[in-house]
Order: C-alpha cells, then structure tokens, then sequence
C-alpha cells in the first residue's frame, strides 16, 4: 500500500471520528449534559475510532466502554450509541463479527437497563438493535467485497502474468521461424557470392591480371554481410542475457573502451524481465558508445531505489546536443522495452557534449 493511501485513509478516519464526535457532543449539550466527566467520556469514545484500522478490538472495547459509561453515567440517550455502531461495524469488517456483536448485547443491555421500564425505552433499544445488527450486517458484507476485489485483482494480475508469457513464447517462436528462414535463403545467397567472388578474385590473380576494385569491394562486402548475418541469426534464436552489466562492462574495456560501473543502493535479485531490459540496455549504450562516441570515456552507473532502478550510460564522445541523432533499431528496442514495463527513457546528446541514456526500471516484484 502506498503512503499517499495510508495518509489519506488516516486523516479520514480522523475526520469520520471527529464528526461522529461532534455530533455526539452537540447532542449531549442539547440535552444539557454538559459536564467535564460527559465531555471527556464522549470524547474519548468517540476518537478512538480514529485508530479502528489498526486496533479494531480495542477500538471497539475503549469505545463501548466509554459511550455505556456515560449511559450509566447521564442516562440513555440515543445519539450516544452513534460511535459504538461504528465501532461495532469496523470490528465486524477486520473480522471480528463475534466481538462486535458482544459488545452490541452488552450497550444495549446497559443501555435498557439505565432507563426507566417504559414503552419509549424499549422502542429505544430495539432500534438501537436494528442499527447493531445493520452494523454487524455491513461489515461483514463490506469484509466480503473487499476480499472479492482483492481475489479479482490477482485474478486479474495472474491473466495478465499468463498473456505476457504467451506473447514471450509466440514471439520466441516467431524468432526463431525468422531465423531460420534466413538461414535457409539469404546465408546460402551470400555464400555463393563470397565463394563466386574469392574464385574470380583467384583466377584473376593467377593470369597476374590486376584485380578489379569492384571485385575485391564485393569478395569483402560479402563477408562482411555473412558476419552480420550470423550474428542477427544468434540474437533472434536467443534473447537470454548471457551475463551481467559488470560483465558486459568487462567485455568492452577488453575491446578498448574506456569504462566505468558505479552501483549504488542495495542491491538485490530483479524479476526476470527488469533483468533482462537492464542488460539491454546497457548492453546497447556500450555498443553505441563504441561505434558512434569515438575514443571516449563511459560511465556506467546502476542505481537501486527502493521502488525501481536507474540505469545511466553516459560518454563525452562527439554527439552534438544541436544535431540530435535519428533513432535507430537499438534505441526505438530500448524505448519499447522500457516502456513495456512503465518506465522511462531518455536517450540524448548531453549539452556539455556527448551521449547519455537514461532509464528508470520499475522493481515490480523484486526480491
């Protein structure tokens, strides 16, 4: 529960108890009861309701007490049974159906029992009666709704788990369809024009003929094209992470790029799919850094909040804040991946120049 719910389902348990108090209050005076012992009895029944979420037994036990004690004390009076019916209702909701009826038996006996034996009297109690049982009624009905919604909330939340992983096993499957069709069709392509070029380029070389720059360009761009293949083949048959940010960050100082990791906050195990979107994405910053920043400096920086994460790649490369650079594949990848979990991403060239990402991860479930 958030604390902008808890604070407002105090203050208005403060504000129900307040109410419930003045109105007794203002009854009472009007019935001239208008003692220090009246006053501090209605009052203390009466704002101990305030507290009926977390103690509802004794809310409920301070506030039939009370309320019976100034009964006993002044003589019924009927408006002084508004708070312990709305103690008695909010035990019955925590659950407490037993209690509350209790202590509705033992205020209306108090209460027949403080009047003289007349017919207004007991038409007093047994309205007082009706109320109880409405009291003890809805609370229980109000006890049984709220376990419906919840029980419809995880229904709900298990039918949205159940269609995500569907979509992540049909778009698993639909990878792989990809990859293999590709396999099948453009790799064979490519190689015979790898293999046609490298022949000619051979036999060129052979008569000592002067190799066409056409034909070396096409014998390279060939190969180039069949790197390139086999690497978007291994992508699309696995979208598993194969290590961590730290290892990434490894890989790429080996490559030559100068990188830093900072992780601050406490560290803990992310949900599979907040995992994967944090590798990603620092996985495809690096990579940008690498082949658009230039001989830069990068900082890695993994930061763990108590409801998300913070991932933040920047470098001081060549990017110009005035020339803002075209979206590509990587970064729309990026964008959707965050955006798939409620996140956020900024993806732009820093004013004092350079490229930085930044992305805010909900933790969801994170344990």
């Amino acid at each position: 529960m958030s604390g902008h719910r808890i604070t407002r389902e105090r203050l208005a348990d403060a504000a129900g108890a307040v109410v419930a108090g003045a109105i007794t209050v203002l009854a009472a005076v009007a019935d001239d009861r208008a003692g220090p012992l009246d006053w501090a009895l209605i009052a203390a029944g009466s704002l101990a309701i305030a507290a009926h979420r977390t103690a509802p037994r004794a809310v409920l036990a301070v506030t039939t007490g009370c309320l019976l004690a100034e009964v006993l004390h002044a003589g019924p009076a009927s408006t002084l049974a508004i708070p312990v019916v709305g103690a008695v209702h909010t035990a019955s909701r925590s659950g407490h159906r037993g209690t509350a009826a209790a202590a509705a038996a033992v205020f209306l006996g108090g209460y027949a029992a403080a009047g003289s034996a007349t017919s207004d009297i007991t038409r007093e109690t047994l309205l007082l009666a009706g109320w109880f049982l409405c009291a003890v009624v809805t609370g229980l009905a109000d006890r049984n709704w709220q376990a419906y919604l919840r029980q419809t909330e995880q229904r709900a939340l298990e039918a949205e788990r159940t269609r995500e992983e569907a979509a992540l096993r049909r778009a698993g499957e639909e990878r792989l369809r990809i990859a293999r069709e590709l396999h099948d069709s453009l790799t064979h392509s490519i190689s015979i024009v790898k293999l046609q070029a490298g022949v000619a380029v051979h036999l060129a070389r052979k008569r000592g003929e002067e190799v066409p720059p056409a034909l070396l360009a096409i014998q390279e761009a060939s190969g180039e094209a069949m790197r390139e293949l086999r690497a978007t083949l291994d992508v699309l048959r696995t979208d598993e992470p194969t290590g961590t940010p730290a290892l990434l960050v490894e890989r790429a100082r080996a490559a030559g790029l100068a990188v830093d990791l900072t992780v601050t906050g406490e560290e803990r195990r992310l949900t599979e799919t907040v995992g994967r979107a944090m590798y990603r994405i620092v996985q495809e910053a690096l990579t940008n850094a690498a082949r658009h920043a230039g001989p830069a400096k990068v900082s890695v920086q993994l930061a763990y909040g108590e409801g998300d994460v913070t991932v933040r790649v920047e470098d001081d490369g060549t990017a110009d804040p005035a020339c803002p650079p075209t979206p590509g594949i990587g970064l729309t990848g990026m964008r959707e991946r965050v955006t798939a979990l409620g996140g956020t991403l900024d993806a732009s060239p820093r004013e004092e120049g350079g490229f930085a990402v930044l992305a805010r991860l909900p933790l969801g479930d994170s344990g």
